[in-house]
């Protein structure tokens, strides 16, 4: 369902994995925290300004798509396998597709015990987390909604940003982004009735997956920003490390499926390969090619796309407060990352 971080690369979805994933159900790389998909922690200076080609804008459309279904990929997944199953397999998928790819390119995990230990702390915040939060709360509230939630991942990131990197400063155009990015979550949740006819607890978990996302990616910013090791290499360790992590935890609290459902687990195989592995390579491929404020704009076009998959696919019902409020949020997003002109 995500842009997020600064000298490290940040994602754009909503449902993001690693430092240098998707988000996200925000992880990939770009400036500061904002959205919910993911990349890596390293350095800009790995950033080398590539040749702009007409293929990169069919990429992005790709990227959109990917990450725009992937809400619904979340919600058919739980039609078939618990909450936790669905993450498990998306993780697991994700890391799969992400250490062929390392395979191929001949590139190494990371080898430091110091690295390993951030990134566990990283798989937990930006995946594990989030992704088990998103998937939960899809149990109550439309794939919409929840693709909305995490559209206000980058108005968290901005207001912790402030709290915690000393370096950002709060502007007036950044504050009425995001005075006006929570005014379009209260109309999404139609404030003015009593939020009746919303489920609270589902929503508070999808608001509560995106929150995850910047928390993440401000450990990321202070823990491993100046790591030397690729986006690809510091994702793959990432999502390898939050697999066993939900790993233990399904095992825990979640029985063994008693059947494998087509449909379902071809929904979460596409949520982790495609929505989770390939949105990666995708991802870091735009930002080098075009720069991360280009490549961020994915963000405002998977609310879109989930919306659309969501009434088409899955018929769900969209009532006129919702693409409203989410138009809000979007517009308050926008602001909380533009920078005013300099004359």
């Amino acid at each position: 369902m995500s842009t997020t971080d600064a000298p490290a690369a940040a994602p754009t979805s909503p449902d993001a994995p690693a430092p240098g994933l998707d988000p996200g159900p925000s992880s990939t790389p770009a400036p500061a925290p904002t959205s919910a998909t993911s990349t890596p922690a390293v350095t800009t200076s790995q950033h080398r300004p590539a040749r702009r080609t007409v293929a990169w804008r069919v990429r992005f459309a790709v990227l959109c798509l990917v990450w725009g279904f992937s809400f619904l990929f979340i919600k058919v997944g739980t039609e078939g396998f618990a909450p936790l199953q669905v993450t498990l397999g998306r993780v697991a998928f994700g890391a799969l597709v992400l250490l062929v790819f390392l395979a191929i390119k001949r590139e190494r995990l990371p080898r430091s015990a110091r690295t390993w230990g951030h990134l566990a702390v990283a798989a937990f915040l930006l995946n594990a987390l989030p992704f088990s939060l998103f998937a939960y709360s899809e149990l109550t509230i439309p794939s919409t909604l929840a693709s909305i939630c995490n559209a206000t991942s980058p108005l968290w990131g901005m207001a912790l940003s402030v709290v915690a990197l000393s370096e950002d400063r709060p502007t007036r155009r950044r504050v009425a982004g995001l005075g006006i990015g929570f005014l379009g979550v209260l109309t999404v949740l139609g404030a003015w009735q009593g939020f009746s006819g919303t489920d609270l607890t589902g929503t508070a978990m999808a608001l509560g997956a995106s929150l995850s996302y910047p928390i993440g990616w401000i450990y990321v910013r202070r823990t491993l920003a100046r790591d030397q090791h690729s986006h690809l290499a510091m994702s793959s360790t990432q999502l390898l490390l939050a697999t066993p992590q939900l790993a233990l935890v399904t095992a825990l609290f979640t029985p063994m499926p008693t059947s494998f459902p087509l449909v379902p687990l071809l929904a979460v195989f596409a949520l982790g390969a495609l929505g989770t592995g390939v949105a990666f390579l995708l991802q870091y491929g735009l930002v080098a090619e075009v720069g991360p404020t280009t490549a961020q704009m994915v963000t405002y076009f998977i609310p879109v796309i989930a919306t659309a998959s969501g009434v088409a696919l899955l018929n769900e019902h969209l009532t006129w407060n919702t693409p409203l409020g989410a138009l809000i949020v979007l517009a308050g997003a926008a602001l909380t990352q533009s920078k005013p002109r300099t004359p």
